[in-house]
């Protein structure tokens, strides 16, 4: 969660991006309420379609979601299909790995800097801001686009 607090400041701070920031309690349980309302809306064709809780909290937001966990990226994608647009989930894809949790987050690229990284390029997808501008971006955070990509590592 710090990781994600600090990279709304530098959204904001740098690229006067606001961001808002929102903590799931339980992905597990968010799943369960969609999957609920989706057999709900299935078993009760004629009634009014229910809408999944994560959804409602989203509906009057606009911009993509990004997702950062110290799980696998797995976990939070099983939401996805309750997100009612761009969704990008960071994880800690990967095996063996022992260090520091800020070193296990940057090597995962969990960290701010990735979710900067993240939301940018999610804007630029959607043509909120350009490419050059996600080049930037990768050059003030000091990101090496060769990085081995840590999943295969």
């Amino acid at each position: 969660m710090r990781e994600v607090e600090a990279a709304a400041v530098i959204l904001e701070r740098d690229y006067s991006i606001a961001a808002d920031i929102w903590s799931m309690t339980s992905v597990n349980e968010l799943a369960r309420d969609g999957h609920r309302v989706l057999r709900h809306n299935m078993m009760n064709p004629q009634t009014e379609p229910e809408v999944p809780y994560v959804t409602q909290c989203l509906a009057p937001t606009e911009g993509p979601v990004i997702a950062a966990t110290d799980y696998i990226r797995a976990h939070t994608n099983q939401i996805r299909e309750f997100i009612p647009r761009s969704f990008t989930v960071l994880g800690t894809d990967g095996f063996g790995r022992s260090d520091t949790r800020a070193q296990l987050r940057e090597f995962f690229e969990v960290d701010r800097r990735y979710v900067v990284l993240a939301a940018m390029t999610a804007l630029a997808n959607e043509g909120s801001v350009s490419r050059d501008e996600v080049a930037k971006v990768m050059k003030d955070l000091g990101i090496d686009p060769t990085k081995p990509d840590p999943t295969s590592v």
